[in-house]
C-alpha cells in the first residue's frame, strides 16, 4: 500500500509542476517572449495546455473572470496540495 501512496503522491508532484510551467509559457507567449510560430515552443505549449486544461477547465466556469488574470491554476495547485496533505495525512501506514 506503501508503494500506491508513493506512486499517487508522485504523480499529483509531477502534475502540480506541469500546471506551473503551463502557466509560465502561457504568460510568456502572451507578453510575446516566445513565439509560437517557432515549432519547438508550439509543441511544449499545445502539449502542456493539452495536459492541463482538463483540469483548469471545470475551475474556470466556477471562478469570474477578473480582466485578464487567470487565477485557475493557482486554486488547482491549492487542491493537488491540499490532496496531497491529505492523503500523507490518512493514508493507512
Amino acid at each position: 500500500m506503501q508503494s500506491l501512496y508513493i506512486l499517487i503522491d508522485t504523480v499529483l508532484g509531477l502534475y502540480a509542476w506541469l500546471v506551473i510551467a503551463s502557466a509560465i509559457v502561457s504568460w510568456l507567449i502572451a507578453f510575446n517572449v516566445f513565439n509560437t510560430r517557432n515549432p519547438a515552443v508550439y509543441a511544449v505549449g499545445d502539449f502542456l495546455y493539452r495536459v492541463t486544461e482538463p483540469a483548469l477547465r471545470p475551475l474556470r466556469r466556477w471562478i469570474p473572470n477578473l480582466g485578464g488574470i487567470d487565477l485557475t491554476p493557482v486554486i488547482l495547485l491549492l487542491l493537488i496540495f491540499f490532496v496531497r496533505n491529505l492523503l500523507a495525512e490518512y493514508w493507512p501506514r
